[in-house]
């Protein structure tokens, strides 16, 4: 009885598919050593935070012991109680949201007008002004800070908010205008000129057509520009005294002082750094498309 035996031919694989699985590994292994490099750094950058997170919530006796307990005491609340009824955090702390609403309220009432012209209006004089912007950033703080305390002064306005958040003003201002106009640099000029066709002045132009467009781009600078001025600490230790203190003054004062005045620190610390991670988390889908959009062109 003969059988036959039927052979089936291999598939035959396409001419460029070895070189594209070789291709795939290194960029395979690219991407894990870079998520691997990712996650060390944001372990490296939490556990400061979740150390002092821990040394808050434990007994004072027990808190800054060496070696230090890690387990086995019993939490507390005790630092942020006392932060609250034994200090002016409260003050303090409305100090810090007014002054970072003010900056940025100012910052971006000047800067999308001066960007906007920035953008549309290049030449030897936009360039130098922008020139001009970042050098004054660029420059020490304490050679912007104390002049500042010197006109603030003689101006009779120190130890004020409104100086404050004035003074955070003209430091933050060079980033927000060279943000907003990387932003405005993106918007075809074509629109302006068919919203001036139609009758639009520029300052209608900005307002009616340029502003709504650019709701993520604007969304970062404030973003920024009051995160900016909500962590500020030396332009604030230099400008107010006591009726204008902000949280990160306050918190300095505390360092070197008995141990629950250095927890008490601490809790002002995780307090002040609560409102960053909540806006940095709500906020991040605008922040990524708004930088995005802002660093195509320049």
């Amino acid at each position: 009885m003969s059988s036959t035996r039927t052979h089936t031919a291999d598939p035959i694989a396409p001419a460029g598919a070895p070189a594209r699985a070789t291709r795939r590994r290194p960029a395979a292994r690219s991407r894990l050593t870079s998520g691997i490099l990712l996650a060390v750094l944001c372990i490296v950058m939490v556990v400061p935070f979740i150390w002092m997170a821990l040394s808050v919530t434990k007994p004072t006796n027990i808190a800054f012991l060496n070696p230090p307990v890690i387990w086995g005491y019993q939490p507390t609340f005790d630092a942020f109680v006392n932060l609250w009824e034994t200090t002016y955090f409260a003050d303090y702390l409305v100090n810090t949201v007014a002054v970072a609403a003010i900056a940025t309220i100012v910052a971006l009432a000047i800067g999308l007008p001066a960007a906007y012209a920035l953008s549309r209006f290049p030449s030897w004089i936009s360039a130098w002004l922008l020139v001009l912007a970042l050098v004054f950033r660029a420059l020490p703080r304490f050679a912007v800070v104390l002049p500042m305390y010197d006109i603030s002064r003689a101006l009779g306005i120190y130890d004020t908010t409104f100086a404050l958040a004035i003074a955070l003003v003209a430091i933050n201002q060079p980033f927000t205008i060279w943000l907003l106009r990387n932003f405005f640099a993106e918007v075809p000029r074509e629109l302006d000129e068919a919203a001036m066709l139609d009758g639009c002045g520029r300052f209608a132009v900005l307002r009616r057509i340029m502003i709504p467009l650019m709701g993520p781009g604007i969304l970062t600078a404030a973003i920024f520009v009051f995160l900016f001025a909500f962590q500020e600490y030396l332009t604030a230790v230099v400008l107010t005294d006591t009726s204008s203190k902000t949280v990160p003054v306050f918190i300095a004062t505390q360092l070197g002082q008995n141990l629950p005045m250095l927890q008490q620190a601490g809790a002002a610390s995780i307090l002040l750094t609560i409102p960053v991670v909540v806006i940095a988390f709500v906020a991040q889908k605008y922040l990524v498309s708004g930088l995005s959009d802002g660093a195509v062109k320049g």
